[in-house]
């Protein structure tokens, strides 16, 4: 059966801190001031793939800064904590956020947490800058190997 949230595409809320949102593309305003985001990642930090009922998440070692973001707008070093996608029922549309009122067929996102200012990822998330979420819009196209390889996983964990 499929739950009933990725039957058709999720309204979006308003306000100026809260997720999902809708991008759009003449109201962005470029900062040249920004710094570039430097995303170190160590492969060997990954530690196991479960599900939690709803999805499934990739799950990374974060007592050490081994897999980290940085720059960016971030004033502080974040780790990597684990990874999801967000999907639909159909290929038309699956995405959290939009540009432009358009949705993707998929979203990734690697959740970070900041291990400067706070002692453990569940104080983090109580915090304003306590996470930085990468998104990453996924559109169809050819084979991806390394998704492959997680696809292929997927099977394992079937049930929560």
């Amino acid at each position: 059966a499929v739950h009933p949230l990725w039957q058709s595409p999720l309204e979006i809320p308003g306000g100026t801190r809260q997720s999902p949102i809708n991008i759009q593309w003449r109201d962005s305003v470029y900062d040249p001031f920004l710094k570039p985001l430097k995303i170190a990642y160590d492969p060997t930090t990954c530690l196991h793939i479960w599900n939690n009922g709803y999805s499934f998440l990739v799950e990374f070692d974060d007592s050490t800064d081994r897999s980290t973001i940085v720059g960016g707008p971030l004033e502080n070093q974040y780790r990597l904590k684990q990874f999801h996608f967000h999907w639909g029922a159909i290929n038309d549309w699956g995405s959290e956020h939009t540009v432009d009122s358009k949705f993707y067929p998929a979203e990734l996102h690697l959740v970070h947490w900041n291990a400067v200012e706070y002692p453990s990822f569940e104080e983090a998330v109580m915090e304003g800058n306590g996470l930085a979420v990468i998104g990453v819009f996924l559109k169809l196209g050819a084979r991806h190997e390394g998704l492959q390889t997680l696809v292929d996983a997927l099977p394992a964990v079937r049930h929560k």
